[in-house]
């Protein structure tokens, strides 16, 4: 396994710190939210490319969170998979394994409907990128994406077997009576990246979300169920708090969630 982390930067300075951390990789979220990032991410692959070479980091994966893939009435998003494409190749031009994107729920449609929907979106994604050898993810973030856990996995994922998922218990944690380390035993296989990520719950509501390690999910079983599902992928911390994510309490957080996570890697 690799430990890395997001960056929402393009800059050398941003990549030169990740070195300073002594972590391995890079990995870039371009989300709907930021108009055009996706034309500006691909325009720059190759600089971000030379960039981490030069510092000795690699991409662990590119993604994209929270747009429209399908429309009311059933067809594509033709500007979401337009974004997508995109950063697929963008990806490839950075070394890149993992893709990751979600899908909306159209409420017009049913859910037969819905299904085949993504399954067609999912495909199209599948065989775009595997001319790249890259592949493709589906997150379990509930932002605008309902294939994030059974029983859309057991449709949609039991239907292409070549579609990964990107893990994050705390999305899990967070939709209350769901286990995560029983969604790791039934799916850890088919995992190709993974976020760390902390999740606290008080008085059975989210309060924060902490650098992990300094929250309540249990890491240590965590990763003995990525090893006993011979996860060997990339491992994202994602700073995600506002009382954690800039600033020196923001990097003593990732420095303890660092030196936390390396005691858990023995391979």
């Amino acid at each position: 396994m690799k430990l890395g982390i997001i960056s929402y930067s393009f800059e050398r300075e941003s990549f030169e710190k990740v070195k300073a951390q002594g972590l391995d990789f890079v990995e870039f979220c371009v989300n709907c939210d930021q108009e055009n990032r996706f034309q500006e991410f691909y325009d720059k692959s190759e600089g971000i490319r030379r960039d981490l070479d030069e510092l000795g980091l690699s991409t662990g994966s590119v993604g994209r969170w929270g747009g429209d893939k399908i429309n009311p009435d059933g067809s594509v998003h033709q500007e979401e998979l337009h974004a997508d494409q995109t950063l697929i190749q963008a990806a490839a031009k950075l070394g890149c394994p993992v893709y990751v994107t979600g899908c909306n729920y159209a409420e017009g449609l049913s859910l037969y409907e819905n299904y085949s929907a993504a399954i067609g979106y999912f495909q199209a994604l599948i065989d775009f990128a595997k001319p790249y050898g890259i592949k493709i993810a589906t997150y379990n973030c509930r932002w605008n994406n309902y294939v994030h856990s059974d029983p859309a996995w057991e449709v949609i994922h039991g239907h292409l077997p070549e579609l990964y998922i990107k893990y994050d218990p705390s999305h899990c944690r967070y939709a209350m009576g769901a286990d995560y380390l029983s969604e790791m035993k039934k799916w850890g296989k088919r995992f190709a990246h993974v976020h760390i990520k902390g999740s606290l719950i008080i008085d059975g509501e989210r309060f924060d979300d902490p650098p992990a390690g300094l929250d309540d999910t249990n890491w240590g079983a965590f990763m003995a169920a990525l090893y006993a599902s011979d996860y060997a992928g990339h491992l994202s911390i994602e700073p995600h708090s506002a009382i954690w994510k800039e600033g020196e309490l923001g990097d003593a957080g990732v420095s303890y969630t660092i030196e936390m996570m390396r005691k858990l890697m023995f391979r």
